[in-house]
């Protein structure tokens, strides 16, 4: 229990001390906007006030200072990362008709479809022109390099975005590893952070691309965890199965054939209440597919840290990260 408190501890102080900077500077830029429509300029404050997003610029800053570089020639680019970022996330709300995380309310939940499409507009917005002007100072080839890993990484989204919606209502035997690939697909963003970082920082190409991939790598590593967290949570679970994919350790589980059948029954019976949840968390954690999946998560990590110590770039930073995403699961 010591462990779990300071390994959660280290890693929030981190990410905070690491990434503060840039969603300050985001939030900054949208309190600034002065939207005609006064209700629009009041979702897109909800949305920036409750938008934590500091993994993203703490990894970019991480990359740029194990480099070489400083933090603070990262703080504008991670601003428009978080801006992106949370487009994308609003979006991805209304598609999912996600009306709350984490016990809060979504910008769709609270203020509607339409209203969310348009925030989720005017944060990608903000966050091009953002980026766009963070680059303009840099060498055109820094530049270049930058925009086009970054527009790539955000085709790679909304291509496992619209790729999802193909998956739900789906519980046959290979919608498991299909589901992975768009968590994998999704981690694109995960890669362009760590490799803008390392850009920033002048690395060599051997120190971008073992970053690149370290990035990919966690970014892939917290999507599987998250899905864990999801099938954890009645009203995430509710959700999930009413209108979304099922949580990724289910869809693993739903290729034992000695559970399939409970775990389908347990799903089509409404209502969904906390005692289904707990008796299908239970199939689920005992399943021997999930155990598989928690296995490879593990070899993830041992080839990325392989990866890094090739490149010299093996520190605890990275290695805290790593570790933390497998933490009691």
């Amino acid at each position: 229990m010591a462990r779990k408190r300071k390994l959660i501890f280290q890693v929030r102080e981190l990410l905070w001390e690491k990434g503060r900077d840039a969603l300050e500077s985001a939030r900054i830029a949208v309190f600034k906007e002065n939207i005609p429509f006064e209700p629009l300029q009041n979702a897109l404050n909800f949305f920036i006030r409750n938008w934590e997003d500091v993994m993203h610029p703490a990894l970019l800053s991480l990359s740029c200072e194990k480099v070489g570089g400083r933090h603070e020639d990262t703080v504008q680019i991670g601003a428009a990362i978080v801006l992106l970022a949370g487009g994308a996330d609003v979006h991805d709300d209304v598609i999912d008709q996600s009306r709350k995380k984490d016990s809060r309310s979504t910008v769709f939940g609270k203020f509607g479809k339409d209203m969310a499409i348009l925030v989720g507009d005017a944060l990608i917005l903000e966050g091009l022109y953002i980026l766009h002007e963070a680059c303009r100072t840099l060498s055109e080839d820094k530049r270049r390099s930058i925009l086009e890993s970054t527009k790539q990484a955000f085709f790679e989204i909304g291509s496992a975005e619209a790729k999802e919606t193909r998956l739900r209502e789906r519980t046959d035997s290979l919608v498991a590893a299909e589901y992975l690939e768009m968590i994998k697909t999704k981690a694109a963003v995960g890669e362009v952070t760590t490799r803008i970082g390392a850009i920033l920082g002048g690395g060599g190409q051997k120190e971008i691309d073992a970053l690149s991939h370290y990035g990919r790598t966690l970014a892939i590593l917290y999507g599987i965890r998250d899905e864990f967290t999801d099938a954890f949570e009645l009203e995430e679970m509710r959700n999930r199965i009413e209108k979304e994919c099922l949580p990724l350790p289910i869809l693993f589980a739903l290729r034992d054939a000695e559970k399939k059948t409970e775990i389908e029954r347990l799903i089509e019976k409404r209502p969904i209440t906390q005692e289904k949840v707990d008796i299908l968390l239970k199939l689920v954690i005992d399943s021997q597919e999930t155990q598989k999946l928690k296995d490879d998560m593990q070899s993830l990590i041992e080839e990325t840290t392989n990866h890094l110590h090739r490149a010299n770039l093996k520190h605890k930073e990275f290695m805290l990260l790593l570790e933390s995403s497998v933490e009691d699961l």
